[in-house]
C-alpha cells in the first residue's frame, strides 16, 4: 500500500482547495466524499437497502438518494445513524484500500472530513489539518451552501472541534487568507511527504 498522507478539516477550511493543489503535483486523490457517494448510486446494493427500510421518499425523482431528508432521520435517531454507518462503512473502506491499491504515485492523499469524528487517524500514516478560524468557517459555509449562520452553526456543533482535530495533526495548513496563498505551503509539504514516502519504500 502506498504511502497515506490524511487530510482532514471542519467544513468550510477549504479542504478541496488544498485537495487539488496536491493534485496539481500529481498526487493521486482518494476522496472519502465521492466514495461515500458512489457506494448510494441508484442500482446500488446500498442505495436499495436504505429504501427498503425508510421507504421510497427517500429517493428523488432522478432515482437518486435524497440526501438531505437521509440527513434529517440520523440527526434525529442515534439508532438509524448507527445502522447507516454499519452499512456504508465497510463498503466505503473497501473501496478506500481499492484505490489505494491502484495508485501510482508515491504517496496517495486521502480527503476525510470525519476522520477524527469516526476515529480513522490509525488508518494513515500522517495528518495534514486544513486550519481556519470559527468565524471563517461560518462565513464560507453560509456563502457556499447558502443557509443561514444558525445552521452553518449546527452544522459545526455537529462537527470535532477545531481543538480536537489540531491534536491529532501531524501537519497544519493555515487556509485563511485567499486560495493561492496556501500553495507554497502545499509545495513544501509535497517534498517532505515524498521524502517520508521514499523512506517506508527502502
Amino acid at each position: 500500500m502506498p504511502y497515506t498522507v490524511a487530510l482532514t478539516g471542519g467544513i468550510g477550511s477549504g479542504k478541496s482547495t488544498i485537495a487539488n493543489g496536491f493534485a496539481a503535483l500529481g498526487v493521486t486523490i482518494i476522496d472519502a466524499d465521492v466514495i461515500a457517494r458512489e457506494v448510494v448510486e441508484p442500482g446500488s446494493p446500498a442505495l436499495q437497502a436504505i429504501v427498503e427500510r425508510h421507504g421510497k421518499s427517500l429517493l428523488t425523482e432522478q432515482g437518486t438518494l435524497f440526501r438531505a431528508h437521509l440527513r434529517e432521520i440520523i440527526f434525529q435517531s442515534p439508532e438509524e445513524k448507527h445502522w447507516l454507518n454499519s452499512l456504508l462503512h465497510p463498503l466505503i473502506n473497501a473501496r478506500t484500500q481499492q484505490l489505494k491499491a491502484q495508485a501510482r504515485s508515491p504517496y496517495v492523499l486521502w480527503v476525510v472530513p470525519l476522520l477524527v469524528e469516526n476515529q480513522l487517524q490509525h488508518q494513515a500514516n500522517r495528518i495534514l489539518v486544513v486550519d481556519v478560524d470559527e468565524a471563517t468557517q461560518l462565513q464560507r459555509t453560509q456563502l457556499r451552501d447558502n443557509i443561514s449562520l444558525e445552521q452553518a452553526k449546527n452544522i459545526l456543533a455537529a462537527q470535532a472541534t477545531r481543538q480536537q482535530r489540531l491534536a491529532c495533526a501531524d501537519d497544519i495548513i493555515d487556509n485563511s487568507g485567499a486560495p493561492e496563498d496556501a500553495l507554497p505551503q502545499v509545495a513544501e509539504l509535497h517534498q517532505r511527504y515524498l521524502a517520508l514516502a521514499a523512506t517506508q519504500q527502502d
